[in-house]
Order: C-alpha cells, then sequence, then structure tokens
C-alpha cells in the first residue's frame, strides 16, 4: 500500500476534505460549465486525458495537449495534439477556455497565455489554475511554480482583464497535505505507521486554516479573467 493507493479508497467526503486542492478543481470546472451555453465553443488547453470532456457534453469541446506529460496516461482521447505554444486554431474561435495545472508544464508560459488570449473571443472567459507550492511531477517536463503577481503580470500581457486570483487554502492546509506527502517515505511495514502518526495532525490542521488570512502560504490558485 501506498499513499497515492490509499487515498482514493477513503470516502469521499474525507476525499476531497484531504484533497482540497483536487476538489476545489473539480468544483470550479463544474461551476464554469453550468454557466456556459449549449453549444459554446470550449477549449481545454492542456487537456491531459480529457477528464473534463463530460462536463462540457451541451458545449462544443475541443481538448489539446503536447501528450508528453505523464508516459502513464492516454491521449488517445484528445481532439488535437499541438504545442499550446502555436495553437492550430484561428483567431478568436473559442467562447470560453480552460488550462488547469497545466502552465507550470510550458517552458515559455508568457508565450502560451499569449496563445490563449489570441484563440478566445473578446469577452470571452478564462479560467486557469497554477501551483505555487507543489513537488515536481511529470520530470522533466515541470518548470515553474507562480505567485498571485506572477499570475496577474502573465494575464494582463496577454489581454486579460477583470482578473480575480484566490488562494486555494492556507499555511495550516498545506502543511497537512505535505504531512501526507510524507507518507510515502515509508514503504512497506512502515507505511501503516507512519500513516497513523500524520494522519491527526492532518485532519486536524485544515481547521486553523482560517488563521492564515494572507495564503501567502498555498498549495496555490485559482484564476479567473475575460479577454478584453
Amino acid at each position: 500500500m501506498t499513499h497515492r493507493a490509499l487515498l482514493p479508497r477513503l470516502p469521499r467526503f474525507l476525499h476531497r476534505y484531504l484533497l482540497a486542492f483536487e476538489a476545489r478543481i473539480e468544483d470550479e470546472v463544474a461551476e464554469f460549465a453550468a454557466r456556459l451555453p449549449a453549444g459554446a465553443r470550449v477549449l481545454d488547453a492542456g487537456a491531459g486525458e480529457g477528464r473534463y470532456a463530460e462536463r462540457f457534453r451541451h458545449q462544443r469541446y475541443t481538448g489539446v495537449d503536447l501528450g508528453i506529460g505523464d508516459a502513464a496516461w492516454d491521449y488517445s482521447g484528445l481532439d488535437v495534439l499541438a504545442d499550446l505554444g502555436r495553437l492550430p486554431f484561428p483567431d478568436h474561435c473559442f467562447d470560453a477556455l480552460l488550462n488547469l495545472v497545466t502552465i507550470e508544464h510550458v517552458p515559455d508560459p508568457a508565450r502560451v497565455v499569449r496563445e490563449l488570449g489570441r484563440v478566445l473571443r473578446p469577452g470571452g472567459e478564462v479560467l486557469l489554475v497554477a501551483p505555487q507550492d507543489w513537488e515536481v511531477h511529470q520530470a522533466p517536463h515541470d518548470y515553474y511554480r507562480y505567485t498571485r503577481f506572477g499570475l496577474a503580470h502573465l494575464l494582463g500581457q496577454a489581454g486579460f482583464e477583470a482578473v480575480r486570483i484566490e488562494a486555494v487554502g492556507g499555511y495550516f492546509r498545506l502543511l497537512a497535505r505535505r504531512l501526507l506527502n510524507g507518507v510515502q517515505f515509508f514503504p512497506g511495514l512502515w507505511f501503516w505507521p507512519a500513516a497513523l502518526v500524520a494522519a491527526p495532525p492532518a485532519l486536524l490542521l485544515p481547521l486553523l486554516d482560517g488563521l492564515d488570512r494572507e495564503r501567502n502560504f498555498t498549495l496555490g490558485y485559482v484564476c479567473r479573467a475575460v479577454k478584453s
């Protein structure tokens, strides 16, 4: 048993509580999709395996990815295989777009965000999620981490306005997540003792998260912006 194998087996409420960052993404995508009219053209830029395609079954969904992030993923369901910095679409052809925990995996993020702005129609909305404090993943294609100021700068430069950036959790939720991550270093017979030590503080620490009002310690950010 590993920590990655254990977490999906937890009850849904506990899974959402411990993996609050992932749960927030799911909620944001669901709300984003629900507000779009039927038939709206939606681009999922960095779609991976297309896990959010079903949310947009009433819209015209297009999933695009370069397909190199995770060797274990199945990219066969993608609509387009392409570099996000050179999207093969005409200007202003999408009504809305997603870029979810992908911007850290591109070597030239400014170029990618400009491309997102290019293919989005004026008045269209982008939902972008980016990490600030996260372990290295999908190596070697893992290049950056972002503060709220860096994200605002990238979006502003690309012609987005009405930018709203919200931290997903603060210091205590971050600390709880790191405790859970630490269990991975105790394989075999040591796994369960380590899990039993980490579990109580990991469950209690998020209750203190309101003490971190500035949220400078955070796993990452949810960004909403409108193409000017």
